[in-house]
């Protein structure tokens, strides 16, 4: 059985959202709307060009302590993208949210009501949807079996799925109430983060809003760095190479070696990347201690901090695990008893490099084969663009008033902060900002967890911006320990802006730092194997 932080981070990430900022449903999007026919009403097919989809149930659930009344749709979009409907029954003021999943989906995650003033939060209709296939146990994210000779479930979960839920969905709405949704919002992370600048980049109309969480937009190449996360760690009888014991220590090191740079000692690098730790620092004197690092364990941390290359030097991914994250390699890049002996990366890689990642009847390859070059990086791209979310073209979006927010931690295990930076700033380069901003999150695993901040959720400053134009200039982080009690906040200024402590009060108190340059000029751009893919558009569904 998986962790419980991994599977929560990939396939449940989206189920407890912070929700919407309050604001009245009339200043918003007008005065509550009731429904136009009975909710049972809906089970019945709705004959949409390229997307036919039929509700197979539909049914009033009541309200309970945390949700509204609401009409409970449940369907699919044909071939096979399932999919769940929330419609507030007594509440509704016109807004649709629509969740993305995180890893190869899979499931459909029951999609949480977001707060947005009104009593519950039931103000907003909520969609999510499985992306065309279902998942085999036991991590069902980690699954690509199903897609090893079904090109039509591939289409589904490269770029499909996300936009016929949300034409369906707008569908029933527009039957359930007499009039589609005046505002729609899409938002994900990981997986879900791929799938939101996918909305953006090829269906520009679908929403008004998106946030895109550590987004694997990077797709292909990413799934490459898995199997190169797996391989570096990996000794010749297969067993880890660096265990999970020695992750306290290498990450103590860390701190110790780099907390300070920031300006403040606070167990958290602000911007690992100016931290240059050389594991070597915490090389065995003597005996093999959990303390220390044996010449082959600071050989695998130095890979494991490293881009893969090809023979040449050739960057095959912009970047490598940034110091700060290693508590978060356990189960991620590290097999423990608890992911069963097989970490996660590699779960997630062989899988893609058996069923998911070559052309159907071309020669497909394992974590322990593959070769990490560019002839082969080359054989992925063409299956792999129809994952990618690279585009930089996103003038259709940005012209009908669209706005984006990205956000990224700092300590991602899995999905490194480099390809963001990367996509952000050749995304505004000679663009301006006045439509999209990024928010680095320090400390933050993959889409949530981490050592001092753990939650990061900026939905309800994408409303106010959607909504009333008010631009988000800042958003706030929190840290919660196991009991759920509020450990930390600290403000997230849009990047590449960052907080400083004024100097004044406890430093877990987003209240005592201001807004402050960055300490050096943004050079965030890598030129990498990848630099063609950011020019090639992918399909679009009808």
């Amino acid at each position: 059985m998986r962790p419980v932080r991994i599977f929560t981070a990939l396939t449940a990430l989206l189920l407890a959202t912070t929700g919407f900022a309050p604001v009245t449903a009339t200043a918003a999007t007008g005065s509550a709307v009731r429904p136009a026919i009975a909710c049972g009403d809906l089970a019945r097919g709705f004959a949409l060009p390229g997307a036919a989809t039929h509700v197979t149930s539909a049914a009033v659930v009541e309200a309970t302590g945390t949700d509204p009344e609401y009409c409970g749709v449940k369907g699919y979009v044909e071939p096979a993208v399932r999919f769940e409907l929330r419609l507030p029954t007594k509440t509704y003021a016109g807004r649709y949210l629509q969740y993305g999943c995180g890893g190869f989906c899979g499931l459909v995650n029951p999609p949480q009501f977001a707060d947005c003033g009104l009593p519950h939060g039931g103000d907003v209709a909520v969609a999510a949807t499985d992306d065309g296939h279902v998942g085999k146990t036991p991590a069902v994210v980690d699954d690509g079996s199903w897609g090893a000779h079904d090109q039509a479930a591939r289409d589904d979960l490269e770029f499909r799925a996300p936009h016929v839920v949300s034409r369906a969905s707008k569908a029933i709405i527009r039957a359930f109430y007499g009039a589609p949704p005046k505002k729609s919002y899409f938002t994900g992370c990981s997986d879900g983060g791929r799938e939101g600048l996918q909305l953006a980049q090829r269906y520009p109309d679908d929403f008004d809003g998106v946030v895109a969480g550590a987004p694997a937009n990077y797709w292909s190449p990413l799934l490459e760095f898995q199997a190169w996360l797996a391989r570096v760690d990996t000794a010749a009888d297969g067993s880890p190479i660096l265990t999970a014991a020695k992750l306290p220590a290498l990450h103590n090191a860390v701190l110790a070696a780099c907390d300070r740079l920031d300006g403040l000692t606070d167990g958290q690098l602000d911007d690992p990347r100016a931290c240059h730790f050389d594991p070597a620092s915490l090389a065995c004197a003597g005996a093999d201690t959990p303390s220390c690092l044996t010449p082959v364990q600071v050989a695998a941390t130095r890979r494991i901090y490293s881009p893969p290359t090809d023979g040449h030097g050739t960057l095959l991914y912009p970047g490598g695990e940034l110091p700060g994250s290693e508590l978060s390699w356990a189960g991620w890049i590290i097999p423990t008893p608890e992911t069963g002996g097989v970490s996660f990366a590699r779960s997630l890689a062989d899988s893609y490099l058996r069923y998911l990642g070559y052309p159907i009847g071309a020669p497909a390859s394992t974590v322990d084969t593959f070769a990490f070059t560019k002839r082969e990086f080359d054989r992925l791209t063409p299956e792999g663009v129809r994952y990618n979310a690279m585009s930089l073209d996103l003038s259709a979006f940005q012209r009908r008033g669209g706005k984006l927010v990205l956000w990224h931690g700092w300590a991602d295990e899995a999905i490194p902060p480099a390809g963001t930076l990367d996509y952000y700033q050749r995304l505004t380069h000679g663009h301006g900002q006045d439509w999209a901003r990024l928010f680095m999150v320090p400390s933050l695993y993959h889409c949530g967890g981490g050592t001092t901040l753990t939650e990061f959720d900026p939905l309800k400053e994408l409303v106010a911006w959607v909504e009333r134009g008010t631009a988000p200039t800042v958003v706030t982080a929190t840290g919660r320990d196991a009991t759920g009690h509020v450990t930390r906040t600290r403000p997230v200024f849009p990047y590449p802006q960052r907080a400083v402590y004024d100097g004044t009060g406890s430093v877990d108190d987003a209240a005592n730092f201001r807004p402050a340059p960055p300490m050096a000029p943004v050079r965030d751009v890598v030129h990498w194997a990848g630099d063609g893919l950011y020019a090639i558009p992918g399909p679009v569904a009808p």
